[in-house]
């Protein structure tokens, strides 16, 4: 059961990387609770949202500077929701180390030099080594060491580590683990088409009739989650006396055939040498900023088991993985976004 309100007027959040794709749903998700009195989102730039109960300040997580300004900013805090979460530069790993890990050690230590008594962080499904594309999946206790080569699952499984430490070190801090899939939602679709295809990618020409196939890829099976189901979770998270890692993860699990239905094209059987071999060449030549290393780690993904979020946090997914997948096609098209700096809406980047 959900835990009772000790502060009175409701428990105040902190929630990092809130203006993202996820922070935008977890900070509504959170003021929309009565037991939650305030959110005080924190972004590398001030976004335009205006949402009851939240308030905004910035915060720069790759600075070295920060942590004293961090732990300032979580005096009196009940909980930190840790999302912040820089996908590029994917040529400079130094740099997305320093604002991914570095940061996020900040973020723990800040927690621990704060008194905060709860830490949520977000870890990822990209924590997990390679492992078995068949359902129902692993649990949470298969290895979190990641595929190494790619940035992403690299700094995943390695604060995977840092937390295994910080846990012994703080055990009146109760830390929880997210380790969701791919998290979709229309009005983040944007800036993930930005991430991984590029500012020049027209959104229009993402469109059913313009792909005349899907690329039936050995290991092509993922698991796809609405973002507000994942902030949902989260949410949860917060409230109940609960700890350690979490998968979420919603149904149908994805492969080639059903993206072919979704956009009513064929699936074709392609080696996946020949598509690695091109995306590198792209890559390289800085064409698009999705790396062959990421490409590599996804598909060999295990498939997640849920049961232990279903279970113990009392949370299921109100949306399928299609109807998530829908929303993002659909936001690519219209180019619909929102007014922060990572979710701004453009058509054509």
């Amino acid at each position: 059961m959900e835990t009772s309100t000790e502060r009175p007027g409701g428990r105040r959040v902190v929630v990092t990387g809130a203006t993202g794709n996820v922070g935008t749903g977890v900070v509504r998700a959170l003021a929309a609770d009565p037991q939650i009195g305030s959110v005080l989102g924190l972004a590398r730039r001030r976004p335009g949202l205006d949402i009851a109960k939240v308030a905004w300040d910035t915060v720069d997580l790759s600075r070295e500077g920060s942590e004293e300004q961090l732990t300032g900013l979580l005096d009196g805090a009940d909980a930190v929701v840790h999302l912040a979460w820089r996908f590029q530069p994917t040529h400079d790993p130094v740099t997305t180390w320093r604002s991914n890990v570095l940061g996020s050690q900040r973020v723990f230590r800040a927690v621990e030099r704060s008194g905060v008594p709860a830490l949520v962080h977000a870890s990822s499904v990209g924590a997990y080594s390679p492992g078995p594309k068949h359902e129902p999946g692993v649990d949470e206790q298969w290895p979190t060491d990641g595929w190494p080569d790619a940035a992403y699952s690299r700094e995943k499984a390695y604060l995977e580590r840092v937390l295994d430490a910080y846990e012994l070190r703080n055990p009146q801090v109760r830390v929880v683990r997210m380790r969701p899939g791919f998290l979709f939602k229309e009005t983040a679709a944007p800036e993930q088409r930005r991430i991984f295809a590029g500012r020049h990618v027209p959104g229009t020409l993402i469109r059913p009739d313009l792909l005349p196939f899907v690329p039936d890829l050995e290991g092509l099976r993922f698991q796809v989650l609405h973002t507000d189901d994942a902030a949902e979770a989260y949410r949860l998270a917060v409230l109940r006396d609960v700890r350690g890692p979490f998968n979420l993860a919603a149904d149908p699990v994805l492969d080639a055939g059903r993206l072919a239905e979704l956009l009513n094209a064929r699936a074709v059987r392609v080696p996946r040498a020949l598509v690695r071999a091109a995306l590198a060449t792209a890559w390289r030549a800085h064409a698009v900023p999705a790396s062959p290393h990421l490409f590599d780690a996804v598909l060999r993904l295990p498939l997640l088991d849920s049961t232990r979020a279903h279970e113990e946090l009392g949370w299921r997914p109100t949306r399928t993985a299609e109807e998530a997948l829908r929303a993002f096609l659909r936001g690519v098209r219209e180019g619909r976004g929102e007014d922060t700096a990572p979710l701004v809406g453009r058509r054509i980047g």
